[in-house]
């Protein structure tokens, strides 16, 4: 099926048609989590949002390298009065070593990320990792003319970038206005303005994260670590950038510029940008303090959860939402996602189970209104990955299928067969749903397995050699092996 991919770049603020640099390979940077809490609604935005473009970027045949950051130092914004790094504050309070908190942090988050059935990135770079691309870049960005060094610290020269660039072309900010209200982290008596930001950061005696570098020891500004990842590993020039909306300015802004700065040209070629999670009409956020914990939306803990939500439900929420628009919290929104996603896994059983068995070898071809709806479901993921409306053309589907189920409408075998292929394509596949009660039934076994091995062990300890015997003679007959170690028994299918 020809399909030509609309991606909605911010930077020209209008859709095009998606050619990578160097088809069939495709280069995607997405801005990553900065570990130092557990993850909430706001992160799983981005996580799931650009989880559905790299699906559909395979799923189209591109190879494609996905890279997404984890950010294990260098974020400026944690104190504004002492302008600290996040993690190193909070393993000043938990008396930690920061990388204990980053790491501790990033795999809570790989967890949730697993649950939320987000494939995992080609690259997770971290930034402590490139320390020495983020000191080069800042050496080339000096070389360039664009930065200065003040007590061992570095910062980008905004002013003059714009002499010859365009500061703000991607967030439609105005370089006057930058300057007179942006509020300074940095002590005034260092920097030129207030839109100057910081590259490198002279690392007081107290500070545990620092480097040593040709300004001295320090560590680097939060903006940087993108710029030197994303070129490293997906080239100067590469396909798309993408982030949550409010990472537009001042970092990916920040981004454009130091990119031009020390490589002399733009790095992306489409910007993406998904919307914000609200919770009455206010953005969810750590810095405001009205964030739901992913933990908390799963277990139901949380005082303003009416009940918990599965991990499938959390998902489904989201893709009802087109990734532009605002998603705004609420119970009832929630519960309806879930009411939903049961009628789409309940009409994908009911179809299971009118196929025939074997069902014919080929899909058919041709025309016809479950073509229709194969078709409607590409031109929604080609506009722009309009996953709302490739939801609304499976409800479209799921009807069908009961009205086949009640004898109300005929569905020839043939047509079955290529509505099951569009649901295992756009709803497991692309849009990563996955059916959690086939989870939990591989749970209950397991579970199940863990009493009769204990049943079998009892028997063994009062040496029951007899009931032993018949409990691993009954789960060979199921093809089931049990191994007997010093440390107890396992078990195994053949």
């Amino acid at each position: 099926m020809e399909n030509q991919l609309f991606i909605h770049n911010t930077l020209t603020r209008r859709k095009e048609l998606f050619e990578p640099i160097n088809p069939p390979f495709a280069g995607m940077y997405v801005c990553g989590p900065t570990v130092y809490g557990d993850p909430h609604l706001g992160h799983a935005r981005p996580a799931i949002s650009f989880d559905l473009v790299f699906r559909y970027l395979l799923h189209l045949g591109y190879k494609v390298r996905y890279v997404r950051n984890i950010t294990d130092v260098g974020h400026l914004v944690a104190d504004l009065d002492e302008g600290e790094d996040k993690i190193a504050v909070k393993a000043r309070v938990e008396q930690l070593e920061p990388m204990e908190i980053a790491q501790y942090y990033a795999d809570r988050y790989f967890i949730y990320m697993n649950a939320l059935n987000v494939k995992r990135p080609s690259i997770e770079p971290r930034a402590s990792g490139h320390m020495i691309e983020q000191i080069l870049m800042v050496q080339k960005i000096l070389d360039a003319g664009y930065a200065y060094e003040v007590n061992g610290s570095v910062y980008f020269d905004v002013e003059k970038y714009s002499k010859s660039h365009e500061y703000g072309k991607l967030s439609g900010r105005i370089l006057e206005d930058l300057i007179s209200n942006t509020r300074s982290l940095e002590a005034q008596d260092e920097k030129r303005n207030n839109a100057d930001f910081a590259l490198w950061k002279k690392a007081q005696p107290e500070h545990i994260m620092r480097w040593p570098s040709t300004w001295g020891d320090g560590f680097p500004g939060w903006h940087l670590e993108c710029s030197a990842m994303s070129t490293k590993y997906l080239g100067d020039y590469f396909d798309i950038h993408g982030g949550g909306m409010d990472l537009l300015f001042p970092h990916h802004e920040s981004e454009i510029a130091q990119c031009e700065a020390a490589i002399g040209h733009e790095s992306v070629k489409y910007w993406m940008h998904n919307n914000m999670v609200t919770i009455n009409g206010q953005k969810m956020g750590k810095s405001l303090g009205n964030f739901i914990t992913l933990d908390e939306f799963f277990t139901g803990t949380h005082a303003s959860l009416q009940q918990a939500y599965s991990p499938m439900t959390i998902r489904f929420f989201i893709l009802q939402a087109h990734y532009r628009s605002t998603l705004d919290f609420s119970n009832e929104a929630l519960q309806a996602a879930e009411k939903g996603l049961k009628k789409l896994l309940a009409g994908y059983e009911t179809l299971v189970k009118l196929i025939p068995t074997p069902p014919p070898l080929s899909l058919p071809e041709g025309e016809g209104r479950i073509h229709d709806l194969q078709r409607s479901c590409y031109a929604s993921m080609n506009d722009d990955f309009n996953s709302p409306m490739v939801i609304a053309s499976l409800f479209e589907g799921v009807r069908l299928i009961n009205s086949a189920a009640d004898q109300k409408e005929s569905l020839s075998i043939p047509e079955m067969v290529l509505l099951k292929n569009i649901f295992d394509t756009f709803l497991f596949d692309i849009l990563g749903i996955r059916d959690e009660k086939s989870n939990d039934q591989g749970e209950l076994l397991d579970g199940l397995m863990q009493l009769v091995l204990a049943i079998r062990q009892k028997s063994r300890e009062t040496k029951d050699w007899g009931t032993s015997d018949q409990i691993r003679d009954a789960l060979q007959k199921l093809q089931i092996t049990v191994k007997d170690g010093k440390d107890g028994s396992s078990w195994g299918k053949e």
